[in-house]
């Protein structure tokens, strides 16, 4: 008799759509804790950039805690840490660097703090959304 004894096997990967949907939704949560944080800094006097670079650090805090378990469902991993550390410092400097370019941009060509506020929010944060998926999907949750 040929007893064969199989390896076990990893957890399947959880599909693309409910990755990307379970992105979403912790992207919106710590995007509510990043542009609320942002905005009561600034109303407490401090500058943009530096307002900016204290909430993105909140924010993303926020989704690692989400994305890790709820998103990628992983095990707490050193290897993995280091990782998204590393790339959070890419999209710390991609997002600050585009909000600092786009707020004073968008407040000379609108004339109005509210919208610049907004506008440069959603577009540094959907640029650093966008390479955090991909990365963490591809290279560090796979």
């Amino acid at each position: 008799m040929n007893a064969r004894v199989s390896e076990p096997q990893a957890p399947a990967r959880a599909p693309l759509a409910r990755q990307l949907t379970r992105f979403v939704i912790s992207g919106g949560i710590s995007a509510v804790v990043d542009f609320g944080l942002l905005n009561l800094l600034m109303a407490v006097g401090l500058g943009p950039s530096l307002a900016k670079a204290l909430s993105f650090i909140a924010g993303t805090t926020t989704a690692y805690l989400i994305n890790r378990r709820w998103t990628f469902e992983a095990d707490p991993s050193k290897r993995r840490f280091a990782a998204v550390v590393a790339l959070y410092g890419l999209t710390f400097a991609v997002q600050v660097g585009l909000w600092t370019l786009c707020y004073p941009w968008l407040l000379a060509t609108t004339g109005s703090d509210a919208w610049a506020r907004i506008g440069g929010f959603v577009i540094a944060q959907g640029v650093a959304t966008t390479v955090n998926f991909v990365v963490q999907r591809s290279l560090i949750f796979r």
